[in-house]
C-alpha cells in the first residue's frame, strides 16, 4: 500500500486528516504514534524529525507530506475521490482555503493552547494567554453562528477540505466552552459534522483516548 498516515486519533488534526481519507475511501495504512512511548516517538522522528501529526507518507511517489492542510491538499491532488474537497473555481478554492485557515488557526488552535495549559505545572500556567484563547474562540464562534444561518456545509452546498477543519475544531471547542445554548447555528453545523459519515468514523475511533483529553 504506498499511503500510510502517521497519526494519533485523538489529536484535531490527525483527524482532520482521516475525514479526508475517509471521505473519498481512499486506501490507506494507518501507523499510530505514541508520543509518550519512547521507542514509537524516536520511529517518527526518523520519519519527520519536527515531531508533529500528522504525516502522510507516499512510499509510490517518495514523498513526505506534513501538515493536515497540506495532506489534503495533495489528496485532492493525486488522490482524487467522489467528494471534491479543493473546488478547481478559484475564487471558491481561495474560499475554502480562507474557511480551512480560520477554523485551524482561531478555534483548534486555540483550543490547543488551552488543553496545553491544563498540561502545565502551577507555577508555568499562561492565564493570560488562556483567556485571550477563550476569547479567540467567542469571536470564531460568533462569526460561524451568522455565517452558517443559512448554509447546509462551511463554504455553501458542498463538503469541502474546510469542513473537515471545522469538524475537529468545534468538537473540541464544545468540550471546553459547550456552546449549544449560545451558538445555535454553529452548534446545528457541528451536529451535522458529526453526523457524516467520514467524521463520525473518526469520533468513534477516537472514543477509547477522549478520557486522555485534560479536564
Amino acid at each position: 500500500m504506498s499511503l500510510t498516515l502517521y497519526y494519533h486519533p485523538l489529536s484535531s488534526f490527525c483527524q482532520k486528516a482521516l475525514i479526508a481519507l475517509y471521505e473519498n475511501e481512499t486506501a490507506f495504512a494507518p501507523h499510530m504514534v505514541d508520543l509518550m512511548d519512547e521507542t514509537s516517538r524516536a520511529a517518527f522522528l526518523k520519519i519527520w524529525p519536527i515531531g508533529k501529526f500528522p504525516v502522510l507518507r507516499d512510499e509510490d511517489a517518495g514523498e513526505t507530506i506534513a501538515e493536515a492542510t497540506i495532506i489534503i491538499e495533495y489528496l485532492a491532488q493525486h488522490y482524487p475521490g467522489r467528494t471534491k474537497l479543493v473546488p478547481d473555481a478559484p475564487d471558491m478554492s481561495r474560499r475554502t482555503r480562507m474557511a480551512d485557515r480560520f477554523y485551524d488557526l482561531y478555534i483548534n488552535t486555540q483550543v490547543g493552547k488551552i488543553v496545553t495549559n491544563r498540561l502545565r505545572p502551577a507555577d508555568q500556567k499562561d492565564t493570560a494567554g488562556v483567556e485571550q484563547a477563550h476569547a479567540q474562540i467567542q469571536t470564531a464562534l460568533d462569526m460561524t453562528d451568522k455565517d452558517m444561518a443559512e448554509k447546509e456545509w462551511a463554504t455553501g452546498d458542498a463538503f469541502t477540505m474546510a469542513d473537515c477543519a471545522a469538524a475537529p475544531a468545534l468538537f473540541y471547542a464544545d468540550k471546553i466552552t459547550p456552546f449549544a445554548q449560545t451558538h445555535k447555528n454553529a452548534y446545528a453545523y457541528l451536529q451535522r459534522l458529526m453526523a457524516r459519515p467520514s467524521y463520525a468514523r473518526a469520533l468513534k475511533e477516537a472514543e477509547p483516548y477522549l478520557e486522555m483529553m485534560p479536564k
